[in-house]
């Protein structure tokens, strides 16, 4: 009779050790790991992404704090510094000092003939720009998911009837639209003889960009919808009776947040650039309110004598917009890795 050796249990042994490895790797998050934390993961590893990420929380930390900020530098946006000091202004209302008027009471220097001090301009033109931009997107991506997803989903007449009010409103040239509308609509709230309050140019120019932002976003998330709603989940939903509500929360719109977060980090940016091209053009917010299109308007007018007025709101712009934009292209990235750059 053969007795069995001790060598028979070996690969017994084996596997068990094989499967506490599988156990300790699983218990580190591995394979549970849910797809929100692998997409942060893979952010944090995109140095582009993070640094800018850093740019525009500072932009947005100075928009906010810029009434704090201007306090403690102890200067306003409104005051016309170089009428009211002498010695700041020549004859001709340029700054008398180099580099317009540079100097440690004007770290920015000040502004060719009113002599407003350009530094705190710049941060309340920060904080107008932002606020009108960001409120823009918010409401242009709610309306959008709203529609889109509504349209998608119920088919048929409706979303014949809203296919061809998104073709309608992507056929408009938008900006022309804004220049001959906005007058327009001022007009009709506010007689010739008063002046127009700065909180209705505001509202006016985020109900108008509005209006005609909200469609691209709202034709993006229906052709997902349509797609998402032949799914096996979605009419496993539908047999066991769910309300169409409870589907559009509970199974649509969880499997829409890439597009609609891609979507929103891209469109932040081209508002901040189309607000700032009406002031520049005169439509929307104008001087003395801070705005980075007023202010790069008036250095237009002045680039010839001083050219640092324009200087530091046109580098602003253009570091933000980048900034963003790098933003949405890493938001994008980490969100859904087969679009990797």
């Amino acid at each position: 009779m053969t007795i069995p050796t001790p060598q028979a249990a070996a690969p017994l042994e084996a596997v068990d050790a094989k499967q506490a490895i599988s156990d300790k790797s699983a218990s580190k998050g591995g394979d549970g790991r849910s797809p929100g934390k692998m997409a942060w993961r893979r952010f944090k590893r995109d140095r582009t992404g993070v640094i800018s990420a850093y740019v525009v929380i500072f932009f947005f930390v100075v928009g906010i704090c810029a009434p704090l900020i201007a306090k403690l530098y102890g200067k306003d946006p409104y005051t016309t510094y170089g009428q009211n000091e002498p010695g700041l202004l020549d004859d001709f209302g340029s700054p008398m000092l180099p580099n317009g008027g540079i100097s440690g009471d004007f770290w920015f220097g000040i502004e060719p003939g009113l002599g407003r001090d350009v530094f705190t301009f710049l941060l309340y033109g920060i904080r107008n720009s932002l606020l009108i931009a960001a409120a823009t997107t918010l409401l242009v991506t709610v309306i959008g998911i709203a529609v889109g997803i509504t349209a998608g989903y119920l088919g048929g007449k409706t979303d014949y009837f809203v296919g061809r009010v998104i073709d309608i409103l992507l056929a408009f040239p938008s900006t022309l639209f804004f220049i001959g509308f906005w007058p327009v609509m001022i007009s009709i709230l506010v007689s010739p003889e008063e002046n127009t309050p700065v909180w209705l140019t505001v509202v006016s120019l985020i109900t108008v960009m509005t209006a005609f932002g909200w469609a691209s976003i709202a034709r993006l998330l229906r052709g997902e919808v349509l797609a998402l709603r032949e799914r096996e989940f979605v009419e496993a939903a539908k047999v066991t009776g769910a309300s169409p509500a409870r589907i559009i929360f509970k199974e649509l719109l969880p499997n829409l947040w890439t597009p609609i977060l891609i979507q929103a980090t891209l469109a932040l940016p081209l508002y901040v650039t189309a607000e700032a091209g009406l002031a520049f053009l005169g439509v929307g917010l104008t001087s003395p309110t801070p705005d980075w299109g007023v202010m790069i308007q008036r250095g237009s007018e002045v680039y010839q004598s001083d050219i640092t007025f324009m200087l530091f709101p046109g580098a602003a712009m253009v570091i933000f917009v980048i900034a963003f934009n790098l933003l949405g292209d890493s938001v994008r990235d980490a969100l859904d890795p087969k679009t990797k750059r």
